[in-house]
């Protein structure tokens, strides 16, 4: 008999799942679901387009209408899925014309993803607030600084927030960006490297106002100012960056449990506690490989990785997805920054005791015209010396060294080891002493 698969949402992680069931059943009736006009591009570059980088919104795409038709994928954009029957293994859609249909399943991908989230702020409801998570939201913003927008003001100071501000500035608008922590990308860096690039990004003409919280948006229907801590803000654009959170209406409405992190609870095949049905992406928990604590990391390289897994088990071939470290890199004008494991602060809150190391270096010989700066950071847990976490902030060749310290870490790797590690150099490409081997002799010296 036919299988029948159905992926609920048609970009990174659900037509990763279709793909992967495609590979391991040539047979099987697959179809996608999403509410959007476009399918298969990628949020992630977004900030570019908006930037100029990038020409055109449609370059995002990675799946073309002939990527479907090759894989024999049913995709059915602007549709919505309604409800899904666990019980008659049914999903209700409406079509944009408002027509209602059911698909019936034998194994059902979910891959809601994310919305941009909006706390609690007295105003909230005022129309003109803007945000950046599909293209249409691209779109708007390029619109409106068409339309000759020239300041902006971005509420966040997180990686979607401070790439779109960058993006903006290159455009040639006046950027604030008003975060209430302490720190900017508070989830991903400690304070210490946060304000390498907290300088790097005021020297470029952004305002970074931080510990302020945004208490309302102003404006009769259309928004016209914030309030934060009391002050007044006024700008041509207002970005809600506030971050987002995991779209999981259709799983509970359907009796598909939570878990701690109220993203969907899946184990390590990415199924959910109903049989048959997985979950994926944006919406869904996984596992944390230093903490072993459930968390929802929202990274497309992880999007990828649980979508292959779900739909190589929907199918019937078993798979299962590791643990994360959660790896992030962004490039923030001059300056790339990038992070793998735990942040000392997160390791204190979990009560891992570690020794950190730090080192300032260059990515190619110090006599060398174009050497740039870079800075290393290690996080080592003190009882194993096992290496949990890294962040590195530099001129260039952040990526791979992030790569590689993901590496050791998920290979456990010791902080001693790490120091007698062989690796290259020439002047025109590496220093002498690879920046990761001082870093992590910084470490060695506190240890002892």
């Amino acid at each position: 008999m036919t299988q029948k698969i159905v992926v609920i949402g048609a970009n990174a992680a659900g037509i990763e799942a279709a793909s992967a069931a495609r590979k391991k059943d040539r047979t099987a009736e697959i179809t996608l679901i999403t509410k959007e006009k476009v399918a298969g591009y990628s949020r992630c570059g977004l900030p570019f387009v908006i930037s100029g980088a990038i020409s055109h919104f449609k370059d995002l795409i990675v799946y073309p209408p002939a990527y479907f038709q090759m894989l024999k994928l049913n995709l059915r954009t602007q549709t919505t899925a309604l409800s899904i029957n666990t019980v008659e293994k049914k999903v209700t859609i409406q079509t944009f014309d408002g027509i209602t249909e059911t698909i019936l399943y034998d194994s059902l991908v979910i891959a809601t993803g994310a919305t941009p989230f909006m706390p609690p702020i007295k105003g909230r409801e005022k129309q003109g607030i803007l945000c950046l998570r599909s293209m249409e939201d691209g779109e708007k913003i390029d619109e409106h600084i068409r339309a000759g927008a020239k300041s902006a003001i971005v509420m966040g100071a997180g990686l979607i927030g401070l790439e779109l501000g960058v993006a903006l500035i290159e455009r040639g608008l006046q950027v604030t960006v008003i975060e209430k922590m302490s720190q900017i990308l508070p989830q991903i860096f400690d304070a210490d490297m946060a304000k390498l690039v907290q300088e790097h990004l005021e020297q470029k003409g952004m305002k970074i106002l931080l510990n302020r919280t945004v208490e309302e948006i102003v404006g009769d229907d259309k928004v016209s100012a914030i309030k934060a801590c009391g002050e007044k803000f006024t700008a041509d654009m207002f970005i809600n960056a506030f971050g987002v959170r995991a779209n999981t209406k259709i799983a509970v409405d359907s009796g598909i449990p939570l878990g701690e992190t109220q993203s969907i609870k899946t184990d390590a095949h990415m199924e959910t506690e109903v049989k048959n049905i997985y979950a994926v992406g944006d919406c869904a928990e996984t596992i944390h490989f230093i903490t072993h604590k459930p968390v929802c990391p929202q990274l497309g390289t992880i999007a990828v990785r649980q979508g292959k897994v779900a739909g190589t088990n929907a199918g019937k071939v078993n798979s299962q997805f590791t643990c994360i470290l959660a790896s992030t890199i962004t490039r923030l004008f001059d300056i790339e920054a990038g992070a793998t494991g735990i942040s000392e602060t997160t390791a204190i809150k979990n009560q891992i005791e570690v020794v950190t190391g730090t080192i300032n270096s260059k990515t190619k010989a110090d006599y060398y015209p174009s050497a740039k700066p870079i800075k290393v950071k290690l996080i080592v847990e003190k009882k194993t010396e096992h290496i949990i976490g890294a962040q590195i902030v530099g001129g260039e060749e952040v990526t791979q060294r992030i790569n590689a310290l993901s590496f050791a870490i998920q290979k456990q790797m010791t902080i001693k080891e790490l120091a007698k590690s062989d690796t290259a150099y020439a002047p025109p490409m590496s220093e002498t002493w690879e920046p990761m081997v001082l870093a992590a002799e910084t470490v060695i010296m506190k240890l002892r």
